[in-house]
């Protein structure tokens, strides 16, 4: 060659195979996080419906046990006829708010529902989780990347050493968001 320069072919395309691995990863790390992603928001919009459909019937509930109360300070001035038809009133709104308060036919009830709100919030804290985790992994792999075509440029082997180590670090953030997002806090 000319000049004196000299170009190892063959540690070039050691390179190239590292490249192309570290690109495969990324794309898996990327449809990770992204998948993630969505079902984060998709439990988080159910979570945020659920204490929407429990806030209505708290504010169902407070109503039906404001109108107990206000029927029992009129039942003193009220004549008989009209006393025994506001007792069969107020029975049937106090069974409306018992109702209310725990339904677990339907999984209604303000308990199922708030059970059911922290059970998506936790859902969508993990998905949260992990998302991170992969996109942690996918820098790591998109540095890695950087750094191994920069020592086919450069000739320093080293720079695809460190590539090689990111893909490490890479894969282990991406296993952590797949089999465990929640063990590292960053």
């Amino acid at each position: 060659m000319a000049g004196g320069a000299h170009v190892d072919h063959h540690s070039n395309r050691g390179v190239a195979l590292l490249i192309a691995v570290l690109a495969l990863f990324l794309a898996l790390a990327e449809t990770g996080a992204k998948s993630q992603q969505t079902e984060a928001i998709s439990r988080n919009i159910e979570a945020a419906n659920l204490w929407a459909f429990f806030q209505a019937r708290t504010i169902r509930q407070t109503t039906v046990r404001t109108a107990v109360e206000q029927a029992e300070l009129s039942l003193p001035a009220m004549p008989e006829a009209a006393r025994a038809a506001v007792l069969r009133q107020q029975e049937t709104w106090r069974g409306f708010a018992a109702r209310w308060e725990s339904e677990p036919d339907t999984g209604e009830g303000r308990r199922e529902l708030m059970a059911r709100a922290r059970a998506a919030e936790e859902k969508r804290d993990r998905s949260l989780a992990a998302y991170h985790q992969y996109e942690i992994g996918s820098a790591a792999f998109q540095v890695g990347i950087v750094l191994a075509s920069a020592s086919v440029i450069t000739g320093v082997g080293l720079l695809a050493v460190a590539g090689g180590v990111l893909g490490v670090i890479g894969v282990g953030f991406a296993a952590l968001g797949f089999f465990a997002p929640t063990l590292i806090h960053l």
